[in-house]
């Protein structure tokens, strides 16, 4: 059964941002941030306080929540690393609203990406989280490889769900189940959410976070809402991503998310129209053909 209206975060000016090549001028992240919190869209990913010498495409956090201007009712989001970065956000305290921690599902992930065991990162998340809940953050958890690892292959479920009990036990009220490297097909997504929530409790949100590296992503949100999935992560014009597998594409793009949302009957609050000129704002700015569908072929136009 699907449900009446689904929640949105939009993760491009952080998910995608970080993953291209050049680094996008401060100016254009702030103008097209701002096109983007004039969506609908209720929940924006905006940056993410990491170590510039390691995603200098982000260096300019402060910078970014400082110019930009989203509505009130748009909840700003930070991706945090660490403690550290979690102390370098605060000096922006009154710029955000909710905070993402992330860790891998496999310990092969894990130490490629942030170079400790999935119970060190642990450790420090949660002393992350707690610090974040104190400061009146909302506060979501994302489980990377959830759904399966380039290096070990299959990851256990189990494995997945006891880590995202850590998570909302240490003040996560959300966890995110990322599909890293497009992995993950629409049977394996309906079992996983079915045994998500018996496993989590109805009180903590379940997010999905698709990547359409083998043209399954919106096959997959579907998997996910059918089984109970509350929320979902895309980023407009399918920017981001994981750089393993070579070639791969990005995350789900947004507007091909809204646009199959909305021709299913499912609301989310966003314009459709506005989330297709952000998109075609982000293609301008980067100088390139976008991979979503819907920025390229348009709207569904039913005439008559």
């Amino acid at each position: 059964m699907t449900p009446e209206r689904v929640r949105i975060r939009e993760v491009g000016p952080r998910d995608g941002f970080q993953n291209e090549p050049e680094i996008v001028p401060t100016d254009a992240k702030v103008r097209l941030i701002d096109l983007l919190a004039r969506t609908g869209v209720q929940r924006l990913e905006a940056t993410s306080f990491v170590r510039a010498d390691v995603i200098p495409q982000l260096a300019d956090a402060e910078e970014v929540l400082d110019r930009i201007d989203p509505p009130a009712e748009v909840a700003v989001s930070v991706l945090i690393p660490n403690e550290k970065g979690l102390e370098n956000a605060l000096r922006r305290r009154e710029r955000f609203q909710e905070i993402n921690v992330f860790l891998s599902a496999s310990e092969t992930h894990n130490r490629k990406n942030v170079n400790r065991s999935i119970e060190e990162s642990l450790t420090g998340l949660e002393r992350v989280l707690g610090r974040a809940r104190e400061e009146g953050l909302r506060c979501e958890g994302v489980i990377s490889v959830a759904f399966g690892c380039p290096y070990e292959g299959h990851v256990p479920p189990a494995r997945v769900f006891e880590i995202a009990r850590r998570l909302r036990d240490a003040g996560a009220q959300e966890v995110g189940f990322g599909d890293t490297t497009g992995m993950a097909n629409p049977a394996q997504v309906r079992e996983f959410f079915g045994a998500a929530r018996a496993a989590l409790g109805a009180e903590l949100e379940l997010t999905a976070h698709f990547h359409n590296t083998r043209g399954q992503g919106l096959a997959n949100v579907l998997a996910a809402l059918e089984a109970g999935g509350d929320s979902f992560e895309a980023s407009f014009g399918e920017l981001g991503g994981c750089p393993v597998p070579r070639g791969a594409t990005g995350n789900i793009a947004t507007e091909d998310l809204v646009s199959m949302l909305h021709e299913m009957g499912v609301e989310t609050g966003i314009s459709l129209e506005r989330l297709i000129e952000a998109a075609r704002a982000a293609q301008a700015v980067l100088g390139r053909r976008l991979g979503s569908h819907v920025l390229t072929a348009g709207p569904v136009e039913w005439k008559g």
